[in-house]
């Protein structure tokens, strides 16, 4: 054997070696473990939805769009106590130090923030209770609208057949409906009040989310996991219910948050054309209305400017917040986890 040969084989023993020790140091690393010592860290996987608010709370958009939403719904909340520290009522009249000698409202100063209406109200305290009433609206016509198109839709899409077909035309029939002139109808017939605006919004709302939810059960019921439910004896009602719904609940979510604004919208412009919440209650489109019956928003500009802005900032804190949601439930989306 000659010189270089014998040394190439000392140099592999000695990584054999080395690699031996390697595993002896690692193995006794193992049972110092098992027999007490430091636990080692466990990777756990993260399910859909902790993934969607990692992505979610990162997003800065996302996070500011939040918190104006949070500091509205407080304004909202707060606006009793407001009223009661300033001292001014939602409906009072202060026709000596709200009005200008002339009769034309007061400018935002020191005791009226947002100044004084045509009538010398507190522009600010009723901003904060017109608040309430966009908010109210929002909430419950979109809760009525998502419960009754999920249901709808999860029936259509599940059974299909008959049921597809009869539900399928419904929603097409509520979808092509003109809304405005049965709004009008309605309001006609029963009169104006906050309880007619949220059944008008959510009788024509519910189709579309039916038709998405539907969209997507007509996918998920061809699964492989459906068919084992079916395998094993579970109810049609249990597989919608427990099965498929779990599985429809992102979209719906994005939806949901887009549609909030719609409805908020959707609420002032009915209020505008006196066809949602009767005067004297204060809502953000009454507010817009009386500040344009007869140009008073040029001689006071600030009349219309405040609830616009409210309505303005809160719409599309909304829809940025939606954007930013159904981003954070698309794992294709162009927004990725950052460290």
């Amino acid at each position: 054997m000659s010189e270089e040969t014998l040394r190439t084989t000392e140099a592999d023993e000695g990584r054999t070696a080395e690699s031996v020790d390697r595993g002896a140091v690692q193995l006794d690393t193992s049972r110092d473990v098992q027999g007490g010592g430091d636990a080692p860290t466990r990777i756990q996987g993260r399910s859909p939805w902790q993934l969607a608010w990692e992505r979610l709370r990162r997003d800065k958009i996302a996070m500011i769009s939040l918190a104006v939403i949070v500091l509205i719904i407080l304004f909202a909340l707060l606006a009793p106590l407001i009223a009661a520290v300033i001292g001014h009522g939602v409906n009072q009249q202060f026709n000596d130090i709200g009005l200008s000698p002339e009769g034309l409202p007061r400018a935002p100063n020191g005791t009226f923030w947002f100044g004084t209406d045509d009538l010398g109200r507190d522009i600010f305290v009723r901003c904060a209770y017109g608040a309430r009433i966009s908010i109210l609206v929002g909430v419950v016509a979109t809760g009525f609208t998502i419960l009754v198109g999920v249901v709808v839709g999860l029936i259509a899409g599940y059974y299909g057949k008959v049921a597809d077909t009869v539900l399928s035309r419904l929603i097409d029939v509520v979808l092509s409906f003109p809304f405005l002139l049965f709004a009008i109808s309605l309001v006609s017939i029963v009169g104006a009040s906050l309880s007619v605006t949220i059944f008008v919004i959510a009788m024509f709302s519910w189709a579309s989310v039916a038709r998405i939810v539907r969209g997507q059960v007509l996918s998920i019921r061809e699964r492989e996991y459906i068919e084992a439910a079916r395998s094993l004896g579970a109810s049609s009602t249990r597989i919608m219910f427990v099965d498929v719904l779990p599985n429809v609940l992102a979209p719906i979510i994005v939806y949901a948050t887009l549609l909030i604004p719609s409805v908020i919208v959707t609420e002032a412009t009915l209020s505008f054309l006196g066809l949602g919440v009767p005067a004297p209650t204060a809502t953000w489109g009454n507010m817009i209305s009386e500040a344009q019956a007869g140009g008073l928003y040029q001689l006071a500009p600030w009349f219309l400017a405040f609830p616009s802005l409210l309505l303005l900032l809160l719409t599309l804190a909304f829809n940025l917040l939606g954007d930013s949601v159904r981003d954070a439930f698309d794992p294709r989306g162009d927004r990725m986890l950052q460290k």
